[in-house]
C-alpha cells in the first residue's frame, strides 16, 4: 500500500510541474501571438496573471517595489507591463504560481520519495531545477525567453514520458496522473475563463468595420496554442478557427488530453484503480454535468467566464475529496 503522505506528495509534484509547463507555455504563446498582431491592436500582459489567479499578489508585488528598479529600464508603459509579468510568472521566487517556484516544488515534493520513482526520471527533474535555478533571473529578457520556456516544457514532458514507459502503473503512479489531470483541466477552464472570454467580448463590443475580424482567427489561434490545440482542433474541426468550436473542442472533445471532457475521463480511469473512490466520483459526474451548461454560453463571453468560474469550484472539489479520501489518511 502507498503511504497517504508519499500519495500528497507526488500528486502534488504533478501538479506543480505541468502548473510550471502550463505557465511557461502560455507566456510563450502570448509573446508569439503579439509578434503575429499588428503594433496597432491592444493587447496587454495583466490578463495572463488573471489566468492565473494571482492578480491581487500581482498587484501587491508592484506597490512593494520589489521590481521597481528593473522596470525603470523600460522604455515605455508597455514594456514595463511585460517585464513585470514575465518577471512575477516566470522567475518571481515570492509568487508561488511562477514557473520557478512550482518546478523547485514539484523537487522538493519528490526528494523525500525518490524510491517511488525511475532514477532517469529524477534525474530529468533535477536536471531542470538547477537550470531553472541558473538561468531564471536572466529569462524575463526577452533575448533569453524563449529558450528558457521552452526548455522547461520539453523537460516536462520528457518527465511524463519517463514515467510513462518506466514507472510501475501502480497507486504512486495513479497519483501523477490524478495531479497532472487535474491541474490541465483548471488550467483549461481558466485560459477559457480569461482569454477566450476577453476574445468573445472584443468582438461583441467592436463594429466589423473597426478590423477586429481581421485579427480574430490569430487570437483563437493563440488560444488553441497556450494550450497545445491547435493541430488538434485543425484535424478534429477542419474548418476556419471559430470561436464556439474552439470553446466546444477544449471542453468536449474526449480525446484530446487537455480538454476537459478527455481529462474527465482520464481521472475516472485513475480513480477506479483506487480504492473506495466514490465521492471522488461524484465530483468528477457534476463537472461533466457543468460541461453542457458551459458549451451553451461557448458564443457569450460574460456567461463563458462564470461558466468556467463554476467550473474550476468544482474542479477544486474534486481536489478536496481526492485528498480527504487518500492524502490525509492519519492527520
Amino acid at each position: 500500500m502507498l503511504l497517504s503522505r508519499v500519495a500528497e506528495r507526488i500528486y502534488w509534484a504533478a501538479r506543480y510541474m505541468e502548473r510550471a509547463e502550463d505557465t511557461a507555455r502560455i507566456v510563450r504563446t502570448h509573446g508569439e501571438l503579439l509578434a503575429d498582431l499588428p503594433p496597432t491592436a491592444r493587447v496587454r500582459w495583466e490578463p495572463l496573471v488573471m489566468i492565473m489567479g494571482s492578480g491581487t499578489r500581482y498587484t501587491q508585488s508592484q506597490a512593494d517595489g520589489r521590481q521597481q528598479q528593473s522596470q525603470t529600464h523600460a522604455a515605455d508603459g508597455h514594456a514595463a507591463e511585460e517585464l513585470g509579468v514575465v518577471t512575477f510568472l516566470v522567475t518571481d521566487r515570492v509568487n508561488p504560481g511562477s514557473v520557478a517556484s512550482c518546478v523547485f516544488a514539484a523537487r522538493e515534493n519528490l526528494r523525500t520519495t525518490r524510491d517511488t520513482l525511475p532514477r532517469e526520471a529524477w534525474i530529468v527533474l533535477n536536471d531542470v531545477s538547477l537550470y531553472v535555478g541558473s538561468e531564471a533571473e536572466r529569462s524575463a529578457d526577452r533575448r533569453r525567453r524563449d529558450r528558457f520556456l521552452s526548455r522547461v516544457i520539453a523537460d516536462s514532458r520528457r518527465l511524463d514520458g519517463v514515467l510513462d514507459t518506466a514507472m510501475t502503473h501502480d497507486e504512486a503512479y495513479v497519483m501523477w496522473r490524478l495531479g497532472r489531470a487535474i491541474e490541465r483541466a483548471d488550467m483549461t477552464t481558466r485560459v477559457l475563463g480569461v482569454r477566450a472570454a476577453a476574445v468573445l467580448e472584443l468582438r461583441a463590443a467592436t463594429s466589423p468595420v473597426e478590423g477586429v475580424d481581421d485579427h480574430d482567427e490569430v487570437q483563437w489561434m493563440g488560444v488553441l496554442r497556450s494550450l497545445s490545440g491547435l493541430q488538434a482542433y485543425q484535424r478534429a474541426v477542419r474548418g476556419p478557427i471559430e470561436g464556439p468550436k474552439v470553446v466546444e473542442f477544449l471542453l468536449q472533445h474526449p480525446r484530446f488530453p487537455r480538454a476537459v471532457r478527455g481529462l474527465l475521463r482520464e481521472m475516472r480511469m485513475a480513480l477506479a484503480e483506487l480504492p473506495d473512490p466514490g465521492t471522488a466520483f461524484d465530483a468528477v459526474d457534476r463537472i461533466d454535468t457543468q460541461l453542457h451548461d458551459a458549451v451553451a454560453a461557448s458564443a457569450d463571453g460574460a456567461a463563458l467566464d462564470a461558466a468556467m468560474d463554476a467550473l474550476q469550484v468544482t474542479i477544486g472539489d474534486l481536489d478536496e475529496r481526492i485528498s480527504a479520501r487518500y492524502l490525509r489518511l492519519g492527520q
